[in-house]
């Protein structure tokens, strides 16, 4: 089986200057066996998350196609670009206090499974992030057992927190 080549990334943006990472997996490929996303990277910015604030700084890092229909707003967030049209997220400050920020990706879990699905893999910090992934499920199951399938009126949050965690809460 040929090696997959090294691809050396280097990141500058608001958040972190010079910090450097390798691509050592081919994008989208090799994930752990417990981590199946139901969405990728590019579905996630398209369909809208975060408020659109997200990622409006990083173009240089990720590929141009995830930003070609991406729901962007370099300003403000603003919850009307999130797919169910609520803010689902918490401000980096309750991150950074839980514990849940990681020195590499400051920006937090979908930082880490964007440079995840492109190929980084930080053994002890991917099995972290895949097991709060996996913890994030319960939610999925609270929306199935309170709403009929496809009311997206119902949990409008926990729909759109879902979809932060590559979760497709339009299939629930």
């Amino acid at each position: 089986m040929p090696r997959t080549r090294v691809k050396k990334v280097t990141v500058n943006d608001l958040m972190q200057t010079g910090y450097k990472y390798d691509l050592v997996e081919p994008a989208g490929k090799n994930f752990d066996s417990t981590f199946t996303p139901q969405l990728t990277p590019k579905e996630m910015l398209r369909l809208g998350v975060f408020g659109g604030k997200y990622m409006t700084d990083c173009r240089k890092e990720f590929p141009d196609d995830w930003y070609k229909s991406a729901k962007l707003c370099h300003d403000f967030h603003n919850k009307e670009l999130n797919f169910f049209g609520i803010n689902a997220s918490q401000p980096l400050s309750v991150w950074k206090s839980k514990g849940w920020i990681y020195k590499d990706d400051p920006r937090g879990w979908f930082q880490w499974y964007c440079r995840y699905y492109m190929g980084r893999r930080l053994p002890k910090e991917d099995e972290r992030q895949i097991k709060r992934w996996r913890a994030f499920r319960r939610h999925a199951s609270q929306v199935i057992n309170g709403c009929r399938r496809g009311d997206y009126h119902c949990r409008r949050k926990q729909r759109q927190a879902l979809l932060h965690w590559a979760y497709d809460a339009r299939k629930i």
